[in-house]
């Protein structure tokens, strides 16, 4: 395999539906497109647009009963029939997220497709994520017949009680009531059996499952990784007679044990509920970053802007996103378009790992679901990628990956403007190379005076470019570094002015 370039600071991920790119590449002759007929020009474009990593989500295998689910199910249908109005069975493949086994789907050409894949993408300097599910498998899962103790098992009254939650499994062993996989707040997954954390050798099992899937690809992508938590876990499921309390940690020790042999192996964590911390502690190198995300739904500025003022540490290991597979598509979140720039430019030129959803770059609005391997035809919307393309232009440069960040301060104008508290003013450094975003994070005009300063301008003539527009300005360099730069811009506007000595 060709050698990788160091991993950058702060990289760009570009997540796709594996299954969904396949459908549409169409029919081959004779067979099905696998991972090899993925085109060398969609593997250059990545490239070409700086990502660092591509994420080929839904590789895995599923078996029959996931799906089976998934098509049966009529709250589901109707749901998929919203964004796919012609929906048909066939459509429906079923969630990546039921795993029957860590082997690549036949249909998209097994283990052997994927390492060409690999192979392809270390080529053009771009490393590959998989996915990685750690607290259930589908209902058909192998374990199922050989380790049915490896499941939360219950009994017919907790049947009866929450159906919702509860499956009667037949094996040679006899019935079995096990649960779907959940977090504590939501009912479970029909598609789904949970696995029981507090039993031994189930995480000994699964940390094996988890270094055969490194060997495969250059990080993982852990899905709802919080749930197996000690804490989070007796939580959902209480105690196990026979097991002591503290013995469900998983992830330290899974992790630790990649680590010693692939030490800049990537581990990335979905996860909620304020546990982000808690994981980066437990060996992520980067944790889902769902508050800024939410903020910036919401349009809470001040909230925006004490999340940013987090640690380096935390910062630096946050994934930044507008939408993913779990979320609505950022084009019909964030309206008008000017809004969607400025949350984009907030996001993305914030410290950590920069994250980007197919579709995302085109504009798309539907959000389909990850239960299907067909989606709406929807046209590009040229304005939202050209802006894009701009916006990955500036995520190249070396500051920006390189450099030291800075969330700056901005006053009122004058006494008694409030619109001050609706900018949001960051910074990028990298010796003389020098970034400046402001962002009127607002649906009104506003105005302030911003922090500016940056060492070296003081008595010097200054050039401010907008790097995503066509302002230019020239300022002198000891008023930037004293009074500060003067704002005065319409609702959602933004700016990325690279500042050069004239």
């Amino acid at each position: 395999m060709s050698i990788l370039r160091p991993p950058r600071r702060h990289p760009l991920l570009y997540q796709v539906n594996t299954r969904v790119l396949l459908r549409e590449l169409g029919a081959r002759p004779g067979r099905a497109p696998t991972l090899d007929d993925v085109p060398d020009a969609f593997l250059d474009e990545v490239a070409a647009r700086g990502f660092d990593w591509l994420w080929f989500l839904g590789v895995w295998q599923t078996g029959p009963a996931a799906r089976a689910v998934s098509r049966s199910r009529a709250d589901w249908r109707a749901s998929f029939e919203r964004d796919l109005p012609d929906l048909v069975d066939e459509d429906i493949s079923g969630s990546p997220f039921a795993v029957q086994a860590y082997r690549v789907d036949g249909r998209l050409g097994g283990d052997a497709a994927l390492a060409r894949m690999r192979e392809r993408l270390a080529r053009r300097g771009v490393r590959l994520l998989l996915d990685f599910v750690p607290n259930h498998v589908s209902p058909d899962h192998p374990w199922v017949e050989s380790h049915p103790e490896w499941f939360v098992e219950g009994t017919e009254v907790d049947l009866s009680a929450a159906p919702a939650n509860w499956l009667r499994v037949a094996t040679s062993r006899g019935p079995r009531v096990l649960a779907h996989g959940r977090d504590p707040y939501f009912p479970g997954w029909p598609d789904t059996l949970q696995l029981d954390y507090r039993h031994p050798q189930l995480r000994e099992a699964m940390a094996r499952e988890l270094e055969s899937v490194s060997t495969r690809c250059d990080g993982v992508r852990c899905d709802m990784a919080m749930l197996v938590l000690p804490d989070v876990f007796r939580r959902t499921w209480g105690e196990r007679r026979g097991l002591a309390p503290g013995d469900a940690a998983f992830w330290p020790g899974a992790i630790a044990r990649i680590r010693t042999r692939r030490p800049e192996f990537v581990f990335m964590a979905e996860v909620y509920w304020d546990l982000e911390w808690e994981l980066q502690e437990q060996g992520f190198d980067f944790t889902y970053d769902k508050r800024l995300y939410d903020r910036l739904v919401h349009g809470e500025v001040r909230a925006i802007r004490d999340h940013l003022r987090a640690t380096p540490e935390f910062q630096d290991r946050s994934v930044r996103f507008l939408e993913n597979h779990d979320e609505p598509r950022a084009a019909a979140t964030f309206e008008p378009m000017a809004r969607h720039r400025a949350a984009a430019v907030i996001a993305f030129l914030a410290p950590g790992l920069r994250f980007i959803h197919e579709g995302q770059i085109e504009g798309r609005r539907v959000h389909a679901s990850m239960h299907l391997d067909r989606r709406p035809a929807e046209p590009a919307d040229p304005e939202m990628g050209a802006f894009y393309e701009t916006l990955l232009g500036v995520l190249g440069r070396r500051e920006v990956h390189d450099g030291d960040w800075r969330l700056r301060e901005c006053r009122p104008a004058w006494d008694g403007n409030p619109t001050s508290e609706n900018f949001i003013v960051t910074s990028w450094q990298l010796g003389e190379r020098r970034l400046l975003a402001a962002v009127n994070y607002g649906a009104t005009q506003g105005q302030c005076w911003a922090d500016a300063s940056f060492e070296g301008l003081e008595g010097r003539k200054i050039q401010l470019a907008d790097l995503i527009g066509p302002d230019r300005y020239e300022r002198d360099g000891s008023e930037l570094c004293g009074r500060g730069l003067y704002l005065d811009v319409p609702a959602w506007h933004t700016h990325v002015f690279e500042v050069k000595v004239a």
